[in-house]
């Protein structure tokens, strides 16, 4: 141990949100010496609510995970540190983190909860508008949106079916703005025509507005007032950590990840949006299920050390 700190921890966290807190909390309750690295940025802080997460539902994200870090002072061999992780290296018992502020730790074991970053886009106050009057979930904010005038933004004809999907659950009043020419398969269509959903190609030049009132630009002058606004943004891995251990990346950009929560290389795990099943068609971003998946990495890891530390085979 070195200034109070251990210079090899069981397990080395990186990412302080539900995925990454809750596989500490595992962790610290079965006493190993486990430091959680927390940038401090988690993609859902926008966000007022949450949803889908029992006896939380409608809860604050921020105060979700405020919660959690006082948790985890209950479990002295659990360290939580702010600070951003530039590099990882190193195999199965002997991983090396380095940080931006140039400090260097080791672990065992690694867990990767560093998650996903939205990149919508580029359409003044498309961005801005995320948590309030613009919404990616129907899941998460569907409920909310009930009765309401939607617009639903995308350039992916694939994405239409989120149209389709508002239309049929939560609003008869709903908008597909392609933002520009859009082939759209004949099926989709179809159906968008079916359920009532007006399609705009006009280009977008801006999105503004609040919560229950936001306004659609587009570059003939028109406007559509609506009450709310679906875009599903593309996404990015938060960090390349995955990409520098040599762990697989599947074809949608997540970390390819086993039943056990386990990367393709030994030693590593990932939890949360960061990482799927191949068989998943993609990372949930449901705060519940980030949870769930750090329990589970934490939970089948926990086994593996403790084999390992009797000397049998681990996995």
């Amino acid at each position: 141990m070195k200034n109070g700190m251990y210079d090899m921890y069981d397990v080395i966290v990186v990412g302080g949100g539900p995925a990454g807190l809750s596989a500490a909390l595992v962790f610290g309750r079965q006493r190993r010496r486990v430091l959680v690295i927390d940038g401090g940025r988690v993609r859902n802080a926008p966000a007022a609510e949450m949803h889908m997460y029992l006896s939380r539902d409608g809860f604050s994200p921020a105060r979700l995970l405020e919660l959690g870090r006082e948790e985890l002072k209950a479990y002295p061999s659990v360290e939580l540190r702010p600070g951003t992780v530039l590099a990882a290296r190193g195999a199965k018992d002997d991983f090396q983190i380095e940080l931006a502020d140039g400090t260097r730790v080791r672990a065992r074991r690694l867990v990767l909860a560093t998650g996903q970053v939205d990149e919508p886009y580029d359409i003044p106050g498309l961005a801005e508008g995320f948590g309030r009057s613009v919404f990616h979930c129907p899941f998460c904010h569907g409920w909310e949106t009930t009765g309401k005038s939607l617009a639903v933004i995308t350039t992916n004809p694939q994405e239409a079916m989120l149209a389709l999907y508002v239309a049929d659950r939560f609003s008869d009043d709903v908008v597909l703005c392609t933002h520009g020419s859009l082939e759209l398969p004949d099926e989709i269509a179809k159906k968008l025509g079916e359920r009532g959903v007006t399609v705009n190609s006009e280009p977008i030049t801006e999105v503004s507005g609040e919560a229950g009132d936001a306004t659609v630009h587009f570059a003939d002058g028109s406007v559509l007032r609506r009450e709310a606004v679906y875009h599903r943004a593309p996404t990015r891995q938060h960090s390349e950590l995955a990409a520098q251990l040599g762990c697989e990346i599947l074809d949608d950009g997540t970390v390819r990840v086993n039943e056990l929560q386990e990367t393709t290389v030994p030693g590593v795990a990932a939890a949360g949006d960061t990482a799927k099943l191949p068989a998943v068609p993609e990372a949930a971003t449901l705060v519940s299920l980030g949870a769930a998946d750090g329990v589970r990495a934490a939970l089948w890891m926990e086994g593996d050390l403790f084999r390992s530390g009797l000397g049998f085979p681990s996995s």
